[in-house]
């Protein structure tokens, strides 16, 4: 529950308080730091720390990055890899060509919080959200900073002029913050990270790509096979949609295989990762971390609050990819608060003008969110990629049209739709 901040002076005072400091925090710290705000950026991990994800990065997170003015920092520890590899259930493939790494996000976000500290952010941790601060009661509170908790249980209240929450899927710091308006994850994805020299080298004879796999055992979300920097491989299993709501927001897991059951099943039916599990060294544990996606699930924001990254739902629910949009929307927080002259000493009177530029920088990406949920029904019958699969192997036009999804210049509609697939089959 969210409390009245005292009249007691808190023990810490900013600007504004990013709290995560994940590729969407630490991208929107850097930017308000980086213009002369005072700037806390708390997180309830020690850096760097390791986090659940794919780690791959495709185009959009390339351009945030340059944004940012970290890519050829990134580029220096990543794995650069030419193509996505979409293999169909039969077996057969196509290497759809982009400006594609990977990097851990262990390193990742490290790189970010590094260059969000260089810009003058003072980062906080181990420091765990617990709840805002309000000023006023009612329907006319006011965020005015939180608490936070450290790992030893020690309370710090933050005043902030505002708070930006950027602390990920999780339902819980949503729920204290007023922001919550689904109680369950849009989807759940398992990762692990082996080694296996031998097979990393051959891959890079043939040239290193993003496996990605869809197959009728995995039904529901699909398998993958990054290969990482050093001889290792982030394996994983994904599946969106695995959870139905009821009215009230709340949720429980469809019926079907669970993640563990999912990620077995993708070692029996793709080899490589049958032999990358079966003969190379676990280097990293089997983890699992729930997913949110397609911008919704979760209010953008209220008075003096604005929630930005996968606490708002930044990720793809067709590929699973998340780290560009977060990048993109910490950095439109970031950009409605100077817009809105939050900066200045009537920041409280501009409300209405930070939410509103944050609203239409939002809604202006929602569209392409919704075509790639709209997209997202191939994982649910994944015979479709069959036949993408074959068509895009036989025709340059299709393959571009591939291409065009991994660089957001393309409508997945126009492949991924029944309008689509009919093209695609008597075209």
């Amino acid at each position: 529950m969210a409390r009245t901040m005292n009249a007691t002076a808190p023990p810490l005072a900013c600007d504004v308080l990013v709290v995560g400091a994940g590729p969407a925090g630490a991208a929107c710290a850097q930017r308000l730091a980086g213009r002369g705000w005072h700037v806390v950026l708390a997180d309830q991990h020690d850096f760097p720390r390791d986090k659940v994800c794919g780690d791959g990065l495709i185009p959009d997170a390339h351009a945030a990055l340059a944004r940012l003015g970290v890519l050829d920092e990134v580029l220096s520890l990543a794995q650069p890899v030419p193509a996505v590899r979409c293999i169909a259930p039969r077996g057969h493939h196509v290497d759809v060509p982009g400006t594609l790494c990977v990097l851990p996000r262990r390193e990742l976000d490290h790189v970010l919080v590094r260059a969000a500290q260089r810009a003058g952010a003072q980062l906080l941790t181990p420091w765990r959200f617990e709840a805002p601060l309000l000023h006023g009661a009612g329907d006319a509170a006011r965020v005015a900073g939180a608490r936070l908790v450290s790992r030893e249980g020690a309370v710090a209240e933050v005043a902030a002029r505002w708070v930006v929450l950027a602390t990920g899927a999780a339902a819980t710091p949503l729920r204290a913050a007023g922001l919550a308006e689904r109680h369950t994850p849009s989807g759940v994805a398992l990762r692990g990270y082996v080694r296996h020299t031998e097979m990393w080298h051959e891959m890079a004879r043939d040239a290193h790509t993003l496996q990605l796999v869809w197959h009728p055992r995995l039904k529901g979300g699909y398998g993958w096979i990054f290969p990482v920097p050093g001889g290792q491989f982030n394996i994983g299993t994904g599946v969106v949609g695995s959870h139905e709501l009821d009215e009230a927001g709340h949720g429980r897991r469809r019926a079907g295989p669970n993640l563990r059951q999912l990620f077995e099943a993708f070692c029996e039916v793709h080899e490589p990762a049958r032999r990358l599990v079966e003969q190379g060294h676990w280097t990293g544990e089997l983890k699992g971390a729930p997913l949110r996606c397609s911008l919704t699930g979760a209010r953008f924001g209220r008075p003096g609050l604005l929630g930005t990254g996968e606490a708002i739902g930044s990720t793809y629910a067709f590929t699973g990819e998340g780290i560009g949009k977060a990048l993109e929307t910490g950095l439109a927080a970031a950009e409605a608060l100077l817009a809105g002259r939050a900066g200045s000493a009537e920041r409280q009177a501009d409300d209405t003008a930070v939410l509103g530029h944050y609203t239409q920088a939002l809604a202006a990406l929602k569209p392409r969110f919704d075509t790639y949920e709209a997209a997202s029904y191939v994982n649910r019958w994944p015979w479709i990629a069959n036949i993408v699969v074959s068509r895009a192997r036989q025709s340059p036009a299709i393959l571009r049209k591939l291409q065009g999804l991994l660089e957001e210049t393309q409508n997945p509609g126009n492949l991924f739709s029944w309008r689509g697939m009919t093209r695609l089959m008597f075209e």
